[in-house]
C-alpha cells in the first residue's frame, strides 16, 4: 500500500464538475492499493500519514503532524501509484488490487483516519476525478507499508 502525501494550503476533488471533497490546510493523500494489502497495512499506513511530521513548528522545522496543526485530510484513491514502471513505455498494473478489495481497503483507511479524530474528505472511488490543490512548500512524500 502506497500513499503520496502533499502538504496543502487547500485542495479539492471534483467529479462531473461537482465538488465531492474539499479541505483547507492539511494533507492531500493519493492512495494506491496492491494485491497483497490488507486491513493491517491500511491501519499502519493511516497511522503513518496522521503522525508524519511535515508541518512547521515555530522554528520553521518540520516537527508537527496534521493533528497538531488541526489540519484535514483529503483522501483520493489512485491505482496508478502501484504501477510497475520498471520496463517499457507503458505502465503495468498487475500489482494493483482488484476493484472490490481496493474499495474495501480504501474505505477502511478512511475509517481509520476518522476514528483518530482527523477530519477527512474523500474523492469518489473509481470515478474520473479532477484534483486541484495548492501544494504548500512544495512538500510531497511517498509512504509505503
Amino acid at each position: 500500500m502506497k500513499a503520496l502525501i502533499q502538504r496543502v494550503k487547500h485542495a479539492k476533488v471534483e467529479v462531473d464538475g461537482k465538488c465531492v471533497g474539499e479541505i483547507k490546510h492539511g494533507i492531500l493523500v493519493l492512495l494506491g492499493i496492491e494485491k497483497d494489502d490488507d486491513e493491517a497495512k491500511a491501519k499502519k499506513l493511516s497511522q503513518k500519514v496522521m503522525n508524519y511530521r511535515i508541518f512547521s513548528d515555530q522554528l520553521g522545522k518540520m516537527n508537527l503532524n496534521v493533528q497538531q496543526v488541526q489540519g484535514e485530510l483529503l483522501i483520493v484513491s489512485q491505482f496508478t501509484l502501484v504501477a510497475d514502471t520498471q520496463s517499457g513505455n507503458r505502465p503495468s498494473f498487475s500489482c494493483a488490487a482488484p476493484a472490490q478489495l481496493s474499495e474495501t481497503l480504501y474505505q477502511y483507511f478512511i475509517k481509520c483516519c476518522r476514528d483518530n479524530g482527523v477530519p477527512c474528505q474523500t474523492g469518489e472511488f473509481a470515478a474520473d476525478m479532477q484534483v486541484s490543490l495548492l501544494n504548500d512548500g512544495p512538500v510531497t512524500f511517498q509512504l509505503q507499508v
